[in-house]
């Protein structure tokens, strides 16, 4: 595991513990740092919203997001059954487990994915979410990392949860609210970039993420200004 990046992990994700923060990106950088952190092929998160429903807030690239999608319009699969026990789910082949979850365990297989390892994200009994890791391969993933993984998820989650007050659940949902309605936005600039400019969703994504960077500004404002044409965004497009 390179430890380099591991430390500077942490520091990132402590260093988004503040008021206000863009949960999105935030999520985005968890998925893509567990990628190169754990060996894990794609990772995606999924959170509940105000009426504890799971919803797909972030994933490393596109099958993911479309397998989470998947997983929740069944109702079945790993993250919400992790998300229902509040306990670490795991798979070390995934088309052994037709019995347990015969839809998703197709699907999975036929998005390429061979193995999962499901993390709840909680705070002592506050189930948040989920964090799921996939391998393409069969087998299981390396004892070392699980505790990493989770020591991940718990960061994420006290970001999420920093709020300590008798409002903290309020907090919560509007906060969680206000990142659903981004991702809709940020969806959306994903499909008319990635049509303007012949790339995939995912290109278009991490252009739009990269603009946003380079520009000190929320990827939900950069995607709504993209959308609305409210405003010249230079260098975002040709």
């Amino acid at each position: 595991m390179n430890q380099q990046l591991l430390a500077k992990t942490f520091v990132e994700l402590a260093d988004n513990l503040v008021a206000d923060f863009d949960l999105i990106d935030f999520l985005r950088l968890l998925t893509d740092r567990c990628v190169g952190l754990l060996g894990a092929s794609a990772a995606g998160v999924l959170l509940a919203d105000r009426d504890g429903e799971l919803r797909v807030m972030a994933a490393s690239d596109e099958r993911v997001r479309l397998l989470e999608l998947f997983q929740l319009q069944n109702d079945e699969g790993p993250c919400l059954e992790c998300f229902r026990t509040g306990t670490p789910v795991t798979a070390t082949d995934l088309s052994l487990e037709t019995v347990r979850w015969p839809r998703f365990a197709v699907a999975a297989g036929r998005s390429g994915f061979g193995a999962v390892q499901t993390l709840p994200m909680r705070l002592r009994d506050e189930v948040v979410g989920a964090l799921n890791l996939f391998r393409t391969a069969p087998g299981p993933f390396d004892p070392a990392a699980m505790p990493v993984a989770q020591a991940l998820a718990d960061v994420a989650t006290i970001s999420l949860l920093q709020q300590r007050s008798a409002l903290r659940s309020t907090v919560l949902n509007e906060q969680l609210q206000t990142a659903l309605n981004s991702r809709v936005l940020i969806e959306q600039a994903k499909g008319k970039l990635a049509e303007r400019q012949g790339v995939d969703m995912e290109r278009a994504f991490t252009t739009l993420r990269g603009y946003a960077r380079a520009h000190n500004r929320r990827l939900s404002d950069v995607a709504r200004a993209f959308i609305d044409e409210s405003e010249p965004l230079p260098g975002l497009v040709n």
